[in-house]
């Protein structure tokens, strides 16, 4: 078997190339069908003219913010790429990833072209003292804070991005706790 439930997968359809997802398989020995949901109907297609659907490049959201940026003042990708024209406000994190790694430049413009996907930041909690009501909580409305306990309720937050616990303020981030830490010790 090639192909599981739930794998994204492309073949022909009246000259289209079509993207779907698998949903279940048949074994009709030799030959291997996959119940294909396309978005428009179901068909039942042979494995040999299904293809795996190439994954989109991964990149973080601040590279995300800058294509949107860029695509938005009509700049081509040779402009997005270039951080010395006279009036380059490419942002720093975005040269600093260019220049982290030579294939951030071809992800960029894979991205740029394919699409993409943003990767999740990771998320923490600040945590204050010990006693499991020292969580910092923030109103959503409001942007008060205050402390509690760390369980989600509405119109409050309790996990935030590294940006958003440094924003609020600097010093919350040596109180940080990684979401999956916590979570995998319950």
């Amino acid at each position: 078997m090639k192909f599981k439930e739930g794998d994204k997968v492309q073949f022909i359809r009246e000259g289209s190339l079509i993207d779907g997802v698998v949903k279940e398989f048949k074994d009709c020995s030799p030959d291997m069908w996959y119940l294909i949901d396309d978005k428009c109907k179901d068909s039942w297609i042979f494995e040999g003219h299904l293809i795996p659907l190439t994954p989109l490049p991964v990149i973080p959201q601040f590279v995300a913010d800058w294509i949107e940026y860029c695509k938005k003042h009509c700049w081509g990708l040779s402009e997005a790429l270039e951080d010395t024209y006279e009036n380059s406000c490419m942002p720093e994190e975005v040269m600093d990833w260019f220049e982290d790694c030579r294939e951030n430049q071809e992800l960029f413009a894979r991205a740029w072209l394919d699409g993409y996907e943003v990767e999740k930041e990771p998320l923490y909690y600040v945590k204050l003292g010990d006693s499991g009501l020292d969580y910092l909580n923030v109103d959503e409305r409001t942007e008060k804070k205050h402390v509690s306990n760390k369980e989600p309720s509405p119109n409050f937050r309790v996990k935030f991005t590294e940006k958003e616990i440094k924003n609020m303020n600097i010093n919350y981030w040596a109180f940080r706790v990684p979401v999956e830490d916590l979570e995998e010790t319950e």
